[in-house]
Order: structure tokens, then sequence, then C-alpha cells
């Protein structure tokens, strides 16, 4: 996930809360994945779903109900951004250990409302979650389940550096073409 400021100045936590086909090994001998498409239904629903920090019911990010988060599918996962409350010091610590790389996944609480089921030649059990119902919550965590998981912080300020930066980066190259008589 990453953090970003956008154009009116507010702060966000982007990223994936969960990344389909992706491994989980839930205990030895049983492995878990999220199937494209277990979120669609419930997101088309509009049911609510809250943005948490680490799983922790005391530290509300985000709602979708008020739309202070937002959760859509793509082709890789269950995509989020939670608008950062400037009036909450949780959420600015949780902005500020994203920024800094101190916390860089994601999880989520669910209950399974399908999923496939076998076991391997291996003695493998293997659950394929289908659909997720309900979401009750996404969470930037300090130990993601989901290794594949992201979450990052960046603000407009950290925009327009970066493009300041290209910009000089583009003007020196120039200048070396042109000390170098290579109009």
């Amino acid at each position: 996930m990453q953090t970003r400021e956008a154009t009116d100045g507010k702060r966000y936590l982007e990223g994936y809360f969960a990344v389909f086909n992706s491994v989980y090994e839930v205990v030895p001998g049983w492995v878990e994945t999220i199937a494209p498409g277990a979120f669609a239904r419930y997101l088309s629903e509009g049911k609510g779903t809250k943005a948490l920090w680490n799983h922790d019911s005391n530290i509300v990010l985000g709602n979708t109900a008020n739309s202070t988060l937002t959760l859509r599918e793509d082709e890789t996962g269950l995509r989020g951004s939670i608008e950062i409350n400037e009036a909450d010091t949780d959420a600015l610590n949780a902005y500020a250990r994203v920024q800094r790389g101190d916390v860089e996944g994601c999880s989520f609480g669910f209950d399974i409302a399908r999923q496939d089921e076998w076991w391997d030649d291996e003695g493998i059990y293997h659950t394929v979650i289908r659909e997720v119902d309900p979401l009750y919550e996404v969470s930037p965590c300090t130990f993601p389940a989901y290794s594949a998981t992201s979450i990052s912080a960046r603000s407009k300020l950290d925009e327009l550096a970066q493009a300041r930066e290209r910009r000089l980066e583009k003007w020196r190259c120039e200048m070396l073409k042109k000390l170098k008589g290579d109009n």
C-alpha cells in the first residue's frame, strides 16, 4: 500500500489488502489462496467495511459508508484507499509508520461464503476462497498473513518532489548533450 496526498491536500494510504492467487500457509499442511472475484459480489452490494489499524477495532482509519475507505477489485486483488483523518493522531501515526516503511503489508477480516477444498497427493490440504461475505475490515498490518499484500503512503509534496526531480534529470541530460555537441 502507499501513501499519497491528493490535489486537495489530503493524505491517503493505498494498496492491496488481498492479492489473488497468492499462496498463504495457514498452518503446516494447509495452504489457502484467494480466487479472482472473491470480493466482487460483496462490493457490488455496497455493504459496509471498516479500515482498522492492525485489526484493532479501537483504531478505525476509514469506513466505506462515508467514503473515507474505498475498495475495488482489479486483476491483482482487493485494492483500497484510506483517507487520513488529520484530526486523528492514530491515523497520522499510521500514515507515518507506512510512509517510513515500518509497515508494508495488509490483511483483512472476513467470513467465507464459498470455497473449494481438496487434499493433494502429498497430503497438503488446499482451500481456495471463491467468495467473501461479509468483509468486516481491512487493515494495514505489522505482520500480514499474505506477504504479497502492500501498502504505502504518498503526499502531494512527495509527488511534486518526484516531478521536480524528473524535470531536473531531463534538464541535466539535455545540458550534457549540448556540452558534448549532440544537439
